[in-house]
């Protein structure tokens, strides 16, 4: 059985493995696993639902499988080529429903329609997922939550990011969930600031972006 480790015990700020982060090609800016996932399908990296080796990386990344469970998940994909390509069909439908949470979820009229079939979409998961939880200790000496799937490993690999999810739900957290503003980046994230008012996915790539634009612009003011 393969253990998938999770961490939906409190909705901290998500921060992946630093190891696995700089070997991957992935952003983990949103600070929630869930938000995270949603942003996998971002032009601006590589996409993690490619196929099914690039969504094993993407779980590796996020620190949701080590490198020896997912030697086994690379294994069992092998094995049986059917069932990761159900999974990777399975993972896109889960991503497309809470890209609509993300995005739409927080309204009132249509935001409750949004907030039911991503409520649906969750409980699904959960339902199918048979297996049990348990603590486990990693690698640099830090604990985690792990889920370990009864019989297929596959419907597993999909509970900590509904986890995420439903930790939003619970906790009220839709309304501090924004897009990106710069109107080119399709990335989400939860504004933990105090005053609510953080625009940019990060300051390092979109909001220094913006930066040098105000300052181009400042520029052919004084120009002219």
């Amino acid at each position: 059985m393969t253990a998938i480790t999770a961490f939906f015990d409190e909705p901290a700020t998500f921060t992946p493995s630093p190891a696995t982060a700089e070997r991957a090609p992935f952003a983990f800016v949103a600070e929630r696993l869930w938000l995270d996932f949603v942003n996998s399908d971002s032009a601006r990296s590589l996409d993690a639902l490619r196929d099914f080796e690039t969504l094993t990386s993407w779980l590796q990344a996020a620190a949701l499988l080590d490198a020896e469970r997912a030697f086994g998940m690379r294994r069992r994909a092998r094995e049986q080529p059917t069932g990761a390509a159900a999974a990777l069909v399975d993972a896109r439908r889960v991503r497309a429903a809470l890209r609509s949470l993300a995005e739409r979820g927080a309204g009132a009229s249509l935001g409750e329609q949004i907030r039911g079939e991503a409520l649906g979409e969750i409980n699904r998961v959960l339902g199918r997922s048979a297996g049990t939880r348990r603590v486990e200790r990693r690698g640099d000496g830090t604990y985690a939550r792990a889920f370990v799937p009864v019989g297929d490993a596959f419907a597993g690999l999909m509970i900590p990011i509904v986890e995420s999810a439903a930790d939003a739900l619970i906790l009220g957290e839709l309304p501090r969930v924004r897009r990106c503003a710069d109107g080119r980046c399709a990335r989400v994230f939860y504004d933990g600031t105090k005053n609510g008012r953080r625009r940019w996915c990060d300051m390092a790539t979109c909001g220094n972006r913006a930066k040098a634009a105000r300052h181009r612009q400042k520029l052919r003011t004084v120009a002219d």
